[in-house]
C-alpha cells in the first residue's frame, strides 16, 4: 500500500500534464486532453412568459427558459470584460445546482471548467485509488489535493467547482485568493435529496451514501459544521433560500439554474467594481 500511495503522490502533476504547462499553451493542451461539458440548453422547471431585459423578475414572475438564457448570456457578457479572465472558484457542500451552476457560467463565460474532487482522482488513479490513498496516506492525499489547486489557481478563465479540500486549510484558502469565489449555499435537505439519487456526488471515505434519508441527512450536517467556517470565507454567498425568498417562490424546486446565475453573475459584477475603485483608489494623483 505505502508503495502506491508514494506512486500515487509523485504523479500528481505527470497525470495531469494539461495543468503543468504555461500560458497560453495551457487551453490547447487542455481541450487536446479533456473534453469539456458544456450546457447548451438547460431543462427549466417553469415556461410561461418572457422577459426582454436584463433583470430576473421577481414576485414569482415566471420566465420562458429560452429567453432567461440569452438574458444570462447578455449578462455574462457585460461582466466578461471587466473580470478580464479571473478564475471563479463554487466552493460549498455537493449538489446538482453547484455542478450545474459551474457549467452554466463556464459556457455563458467561455470559460473551461473543472471540478477539483475530479482532477484529484484522475491523478490518483481513479476513485477506488483516491479512497486508498486517503486511508493509507491522508497527509498526502492533502497535499495532493492543494498541488491540484495550486495548478488550477495559476491559470485564468476556470470556473472550478472546488471541493471541501479547497477550505480545510489556510493555504488552500490562500490559493482562492488567485480568484473569485463564491459560497453556493443549498439547503441540506436538497443536497440530502441529490445525494440519494446520485450516490457518486460525495466520495465514500466523506459520507456513507449507502445510508437511508435520515442517516445521508445526519451526515450531511456533521460535514457542513467541518467546513461552513471555510465557505463563509468566500467573495459573496449565493443562497438559494436567499433568492427564492426574493423571487417570491414559496418551492426551492421552482427557482433555475438560470436564476441563480444571474444572481451569480450580478454578485461577480460588484465584485469587480469594488476591485477597480480600489485600484483607482491606490493610484497617485
Amino acid at each position: 500500500m505505502e508503495k502506491t500511495t508514494t506512486t500515487t503522490f509523485s504523479h500528481i502533476s505527470t497525470s495531469l500534464p494539461f495543468l503543468t504547462r504555461t500560458y497560453p499553451f495551457q487551453f490547447q493542451l487542455l481541450t487536446s486532453t479533456l473534453s469539456f461539458p458544456t450546457l447548451r440548453v438547460s431543462t427549466p422547471l417553469r415556461t410561461n412568459c418572457s422577459i426582454s431585459d436584463d433583470t430576473v423578475p421577481s414576485s414569482g414572475t415566471k420566465v420562458a427558459a429560452t429567453d432567461l438564457t440569452l438574458v444570462v448570456r447578455k449578462k455574462a457578457a457585460e461582466v466578461s470584460p471587466e473580470l478580464k479572465g479571473t478564475s471563479i472558484f463554487l466552493v460549498g457542500m455537493k449538489s446538482a445546482l453547484k455542478t450545474s451552476l459551474g457549467k452554466l457560467l463556464a459556457d455563458t463565460l467561455r470559460y473551461y471548467y473543472f471540478d477539483s474532487d475530479s482532477l484529484v482522482d484522475e491523478a490518483s488513479g481513479g476513485a477506488a485509488a483516491a479512497k486508498s490513498f486517503k486511508q493509507s496516506d491522508e497527509k498526502g492525499f492533502y497535499e495532493s489535493e492543494t498541488e491540484v489547486l495550486k495548478q488550477l489557481s495559476s491559470m485564468g478563465r476556470l470556473v472550478v467547482c472546488a471541493g471541501n479540500g479547497a477550505v480545510q486549510s489556510s493555504t488552500n484558502l490562500a490559493l482562492l485568493r488567485y480568484g473569485i469565489s463564491l459560497w453556493i449555499d443549498v439547503p441540506l435537505d436538497i443536497v440530502a435529496r441529490d445525494v440519494i439519487e446520485d450516490q457518486s456526488l460525495f466520495s465514500s471515505f466523506e459520507i456513507s451514501t449507502s445510508g437511508s434519508y435520515t442517516e445521508v441527512s445526519d451526515e450531511l450536517g456533521t460535514l457542513y459544521n467541518k467546513y461552513k467556517d471555510g465557505y463563509a470565507t468566500a467573495d459573496a454567498i449565493i443562497s438559494l433560500q436567499k433568492v427564492a425568498s426574493r423571487l417570491g417562490y414559496d418551492n426551492l424546486d421552482d427557482i433555475t439554474t438560470e436564476e441563480i446565475a444571474m444572481e451569480a453573475l450580478r454578485e461577480i459584477e460588484k465584485l469587480t467594481r469594488v476591485k477597480k475603485m480600489m485600484e483607482e483608489a491606490a493610484r497617485p494623483f
